[in-house]
């Protein structure tokens, strides 16, 4: 091969970049059976009277099977993005069936096994598919107690279960292995078949072990960019700086890089392919310096005014009026703001992609493999039923990030070489360059109180792009859209109430009697964006919470106190109340330059309740902030893992803080100007709270609440709120970087 020089590179030339692998073979062949005529979609419910995603799969054995051995194999069309999942599912069937923690095996979203259960997002994973696997597994140890007690001719209430047996009560046992030889586990699931007792449980509610930690720990293989495989190809795809831009690559000169061993182009989509990575790594920085164009234009002035200037669809989705008589005697308004932010993803998006005899398998870190294999088979022209997309973990995701394009990119480097196996991974600058970012938001609150301070109207304005462009065809890909004649992008629409996505927890869960929210979604994107963990509840939530501390202080009201005011959820008030307790909410005294703030929610009010104060202090020479302590309370339903929950919380901290204060992406009118660490910087170890108290308000018997995104919003409002009790800064848009003085 002839190396190409720079110069030649330079001219206008274009890169590609692939690789290969050997293909692993498919373990067992499941599958759900249920879910795959929905297309990329996720399936409907068929058994609305079944709890959870039993409703969309009702057959048992898409979610437990019982081997000879009486080991069960469980299934979940929910992905592990580090938020514990496969701990808290396994200890859920554990328990369930009745068997040792160690003979349950899990298997996660992967295309050709698990269930349909569409996108691992909205903190949805144990409401939907935790529901689901436990009562699977109520279902299959009653079908195998009823076995034994047929064989025995007794009534099932004379017998019981433990640890894989069936027990008559006197001599008589069997095993769960014996009897699932004559128990078919393809039949459908009988609601109201009843959950194990609470004291029988061994595992749900206590502290199990994360299984997902120890090989994060030591270095041992734990992401997908940890995969190899025999005969492997490294790749790089070749595009513009960042999105918003388009390169004209010369391919020939491409070709010639040293390391270069092929490059594969569909139309404007160009990778280049070789054994060793490093050499495509140094391709890659030449072919950054090719003549690129921007395709679109940021719009200028102020965020506020980019936001109100775009078109928009404004649509009033509250609108209470329980005491029109009532009349404030005093008003306030303010706008509270959130730039656009990035995923900040420590792992550069990747994936694995094997094309052989037709069968095309995608190793990705994607949140939703389903979705993506609807996309992938139209990019590809294969048929759905020729691709598989298996989840392995990401080092870090929170959301839409690269994770899908980059699975499309090996996709297409893989068809390019037939037969081996191509592990394609995105630069650094790529990622910051082209990731969907999470959206900027506006809120415009206004409010009145009456003569005694009570909250009399409140009104919420959003102003918010779309928070969801998640891949559901072709055009959502990025190479999608530079394939041949390329792919259309799904046009963008609401995500409806009461999750909603820019207006998520918009609705505020407190007891005002008038009250306004409206949406103003904005269909045109001057950035491309999509979700980002917790969507709009992190900007809505911080305005609120806010907002509420300002009329707190402008009535001269204790925050706490006037939260509880307002409050009339019962469980909403206990997190207030045990977090203001753990705090010490009551005996803090300010100190100078240091203050408490204080913040609450419930996520999407359907999820978690979660309530935080934070102990802040500002260094007022420099502006920088110190968190001393944070204390949540958090309610998240049936507690299934308490060292789960308080991992997430802890983690929802501290990305909020770093989103809350330090995160903002830079930009001109031709697109994003951040590509590294330098000039997008995340919080540092220097900056996390000095110390962090969780407290697992469980609710044993309740259903389960999704806790992921809990912590964003209240985070962000309550750093706010101390900053103005440290200093009598009220900072509104975010960053929150106090002001020197």
């Amino acid at each position: 091969m002839t190396a190409a020089t720079r110069r030649e590179v330079l001219a206008g030339a274009g890169i590609t970049v692939l690789f290969s692998l050997a293909g692993p073979a498919l373990a067992q062949q499941a599958g759900s059976g249920g879910g795959e005529q929905q297309g990329g979609g996720e399936p409907q419910k068929v058994r609305p009277d079944l709890p959870g995603d039993l409703a969309k799969f009702p057959a048992l054995d898409s979610w437990i099977r019982i081997d000879g051995e009486g080991r069960a194999t469980v299934f979940t069309g929910k992905a592990e993005l580090g938020q514990g999942m496969k701990t808290a599912l396994t200890q859920l069937a554990a328990d369930e069936l009745d068997i040792p923690l160690e003979q349950v095996t899990l298997v996660t979203a992967d295309t050709a096994r698990t269930p349909n259960e569409g996108v691992t997002a909205g903190s949805h994973t144990l409401q939907d598919s935790g529901t689901a696997i436990a009562n699977a597994a109520a279902n299959v140890r009653y079908l195998l107690a009823e076995q034994a007690a047929q064989r025995w001719n007794l009534p099932i209430t004379a017998v019981r279960t433990r640890r894989g047996t069936v027990l008559d009560g006197g001599s008589r046992s069997v095993s769960y292995a014996e009897l699932a030889r004559s128990v078919s586990l393809h039949v459908p699931a009988r609601p109201g078949v009843p959950r194990k007792r609470m004291e029988g449980r061994h595992f749900i509610g206590r502290d199990v072990p994360r299984v997902d930690i120890p090989g994060k720990l030591t270095g041992a293989p734990a992401y997908v960019h940890d995969l190899s495989f025999p005969d492997m190809l490294h790749a790089r795809v070749v595009r513009g700086p960042h999105s918003g831009t388009r390169l004209f690559p010369n391919v020939d000169a491409l070709r010639r890089l040293p390391g270069v061993e092929q490059v594969v182009t569909r139309g404007r989509f160009v990778a280049m392919l070789g054994p060793r990575e490093w050499p495509l790594v140094r391709a890659l920085r030449l072919a950054g310096q090719i003549r690129s164009a921007p395709t679109g234009r940021v719009p200028s002035g102020s965020l506020s005014q980019i936001l109100t200037g775009l078109r928009d669809q404004p649509s009033t989705i509250l609108d209470r009026h329980a005491d029109p008589a009532l009349v404030p005697t005093r008003s306030l308004a303010a706008d509270y703001s959130r730039p656009w932010l990035m995923h900040g993803s420590i792992g550069p998006s990747c994936a694995l992609a094997l094309f052989r005899d037709g069968q095309l398998t995608v190793w990705t870190h994607t949140q939703g493999v389903e979705p993506l294999r609807g996309a992938l088979a139209e990019l590809t022209s294969l048929p759905k039923e020729r691709i598989r997309c298996i989840h392995a973990e990401g080092a870090g995701c929170y959301g839409h990030n690269g994770a899908d394009d980059v699975a499309a990119d090996a996709a297409l480097a893989a068809i390019g070489v037939p037969g081996r196996p191509v592990r394609l991974q995105w630069s650094r600058e790529q990622e910051h360059g082209w990731e969907p970012m999470g959206p900027a938001q506006l809120v415009r609150m206004r409010g009145g109180v009456d003569a005694t301070g009570r909250i009399a109207a409140w009104e919420h304005q959003v102003w918010s792009n779309t928070h969801s462009t998640r891949p559901a065809k072709a055009g959502d890909l990025l190479a999608g859209q530079e394939v041949d004649q390329g792919f259309q992008p799904t046009p963008v629409k609401p995500i409806p109430q009461p999750e909603g996505g820019g207006d998520r927890n918009s609705v505020p869960l407190y007891a005002f009697p008038n009250a306004r929210v409206v949406s103003h979604f904005l269909p045109d994107m001057p950035m491309r964006v999509s979700a980002l963990r917790s969507l709009g509840a992190h900007m809505n939530v911080f305005a609120i919470e806010s907002f509420i501390d300002e009329l707190a202080h402008g009535t001269g009201h204790d925050p706490v106190a006037y939260r509880l005011a307002h409050l009339t959820d019962a469980r909403g008030r206990a997190v207030i109340e045990k977090a203001a307790q753990r705090f010490g909410w009551s005996a803090n005294r300010r100190a100078p330059n240091r203050g408490a703030g204080f913040a609450f929610a419930r996520y999407k009010n359907l999820g978690a309740y979660c309530a935080i104060a934070m102990d802040v202090e500002v260094e007022r020479e420099t502006g920088r902030l110190t968190v001393h302590r944070a204390v949540a309370a958090v309610d998240s339903g049936e507690a299934v893992n308490p060292d789960g929950i308080r991992n997430q919380i802890e983690g929802g901290i501290v990305q909020s803080l770093s989103w809350s204060s330090v995160e903002q992406a830079p930009y001109t009118a031709a697109g994003r100007t951040a590509f590294d660490w330098s000039s997008y910087p995340i919080l540092r170890f220097d900056g996390v709270p000095r110390a962090v108290t969780v407290e697992v308000i469980d609710r044993p018997g309740q259903p389960f609440l999704g806790t992921g995104e809990a912590a964003q919003g209240p985070t962000a409002a309550a750093l706010a709120n101390a900053v103005f009790a440290a200093c009598g800064q009220r900072l509104r848009s975010m960053p929150l970087r106090p002001a020197k003085n």
